[in-house]
């Protein structure tokens, strides 16, 4: 079975995400959704309620599972003996950092492969920081998220 890790803040997951997660699962056999936390970034949801978010979010796939993880990505990649990262790029800012990112990971683990996934068109610009920026300012995120985080940041944060 090919593994593949989807490493991410998810702060919080997105459509975008979900295109990518449901895009991902037409190559690799499995998925694991790995929500990282740094200890250096403070999140607007705590580990735990992402990760809860995105369970409910992806229900409907299957051969997918949700993690939390804190420390080197490749490394965890290894010890879960995935062969690949997957990665979405919005725009050429987001490819150069992921670029690097990519030849460092391969560097530390020269078996584990990053894919990169383009954002579809519909979701180009939207990011998580856009949709807390909209939550902030009591606007609809709905159209920018899966129904159970539309659901669940609506009633809690607004």
């Amino acid at each position: 079975m090919a593994l593949a890790i989807y490493p991410g803040t998810f702060d919080p997951l997105t459509l975008g995400h979900l295109d990518i997660a449901e895009r991902a699962l037409r190559i690799f056999d499995e998925l694991e959704i790995t929500v990282a936390v740094h200890a250096d970034k403070k999140a607007f949801l705590s580990a735990s309620t992402r990760a809860d978010l995105i369970r409910q979010s992806t229900a409907h796939l299957t051969s997918v599972n949700v993690t939390i993880f804190e420390g080197l990505i490749a490394k965890y990649a290894q010890s879960r003996s995935a062969i690949a990262l997957i990665r979405g790029l919005r725009s050429m800012n987001d490819f150069d950092y992921e670029h690097k990112m990519a030849y460092a990971n391969r560097r530390l683990v020269p078996a584990l492969d990053t894919v990169f996934f383009p954002t579809a068109a519909a979701h180009a610009l939207t990011s998580s920081s856009l949709v807390r920026d909209i939550l902030r300012w009591g606007g609809d995120i709905s159209p920018f998220v899966p129904p159970p985080v539309a659901a669940a940041l609506s009633r809690d944060y607004q």
